[in-house]
């Protein structure tokens, strides 16, 4: 595990000791949960060295600390990973550990944070603040926590959210015996940089936000360490070494909301080293609400995306897509939900099918299913090298 983030989690009694001698009889308010997850592959491993269980366990936690008090608050997320065939996927991150003071027009954040921006279901092009966990899933929603200055700026005109980030945190990528990795496994251990001063170099980002009667509109703008490495092979031949080059990156996302209608886009224009490219993900929701007079909600969502980058950039799985899918919610007590989706790429006819559903068992269990499975995918694509890693996976969450 990374030492740097052991060292940090060790600092959270001396925080927690601090912040309650600050304010005196603070109250924090605690909840925790852990998830046992169980991955079932449906077809041996491709590439030489990958382990052939059929089976990969895990199993995950985490704790959540947040207190407030008047203009102040904080929150310290502690997060463990255990797995049980691929020593990359074990994990120990802060997903948060910040102090936050708010006022009427402003709110200054210090700390570990993780932000989200984004509008589109498929694919999130503007979302780049946060490194991703990359081994966590094949989605990319899964995040590592960002160190930051954050200040977020509050006017009649729109919303201001200024980031100074002073450390990177690099991808994470499957082991040597690790599923879905590309045929030669990534040398984490030894990253290259564009700039001289590799991971601390500091990163800025700034994004405007404000809504037009129904349309949601955001602009963003990021310079610094890609979050996206190239992956170059090393002088043997015999691993991939990740490359983070210094990018600049404007963004832009868009949403309309009209009735049951929700449309959607995504863009961005990045600039590195090696190339300038824009890419673009956009779509709609259409909803029916409950349907044949029951609490359930049916949306049905297209997406087509684009990305226009050549071979010299970090590799994407959806450069020329259309994304179709189904979103199911009962409305029920045991909060039931359901979207299955397919991407299919209009120049090459490979098929990514996704399927999640999620049920709330009682109080404080959750069931969630995950299914992904690739199809057609030619050698030159860049999903033929997880083609034989379709599985589904089965969690089952405790709640504290």
């Amino acid at each position: 595990m990374n030492t740097k983030l052991l060292r940090s989690l060790a600092t959270i009694p001396l925080l927690l000791s601090a912040l309650t001698a600050e304010t005196g009889r603070a109250s924090w308010d605690i909840s925790s949960n852990i998830d046992l997850t169980t991955r079932v592959f449906s077809e041996d491993a491709r590439w030489p060295g990958q382990d052939d269980a059929t089976t990969q366990l895990s199993i995950a936690g985490s704790t959540e600390f947040r207190w407030r008090e008047g203009d102040s608050r904080a929150s310290i997320i502690p997060y463990l990973r255990y797995d049980q065939t691929d020593d990359e996927r074990s994990l120990a991150d802060l997903r948060e550990a910040y102090w936050a003071k708010e006022a009427e027009s402003y709110e200054l954040l210090i700390g570990v944070n993780t932000v989200f921006w984004g509008v589109t279901e498929s694919l999130h092009l503007v979302d780049i603040v946060n490194q991703t966990d990359a081994v966590a899933d094949i989605d990319g929603e899964d995040k590592l926590g960002q160190p930051m200055i954050n200040l977020e700026l509050q006017r009649d005109w729109g919303r201001v959210s200024v980031y100074v980030l002073p450390f990177f945190r690099e991808r994470s990528f499957a082991g040597a015996d690790g599923r879905l990795r590309a045929p030669l496994p990534v040398d984490t251990g030894n990253p290259r940089y564009e700039s001289s001063e590799q991971e601390n170099h500091v990163d800025l980002a700034l994004r405007y936000s404000h809504y037009v009667g129904s349309v949601d509109i955001g602009v963003n703008a990021f310079s610094g360490t890609s979050r996206e490495p190239r992956l170059l092979a090393d002088a043997t031949g015999n691993v991939l070494v990740p490359y983070y080059d210094q990018i600049d990156q404007l963004g832009l996302d868009l949403q309309y909301t009209g009735d049951a209608w929700l449309w959607k886009l995504e863009a961005i224009a990045r600039e590195s080293q090696n190339d300038s490219f824009t890419a673009a993900v956009g779509g709609f929701e259409f909803i029916f609400y409950q349907v044949a007079d029951t609490a359930a909600d049916i949306g049905l969502l297209i997406e087509l995306q684009y990305d226009g980058r050549d071979d010299g950039e970090p590799l994407t799985l959806a450069d020329n897509d259309l994304f179709a899918g189904i979103r199911l919610a009962l409305n029920d007590s045991q909060d039931t939900a359901v979207l299955a989706g397919v991407g299919y790429d209009l120049e090459t006819s490979e098929t990514y099918v996704n399927i999640e559903a999620d049920r709330r068992l009682g109080d404080n269990y959750v069931l969630e299913l995950r299914a992904r499975f690739i199809t057609n995918a030619n050698p030159q694509d860049t999903s033929y090298a997880i083609e034989n890693d379709d599985y589904l996976q089965l969690q089952l969450s405790r709640y504290f």
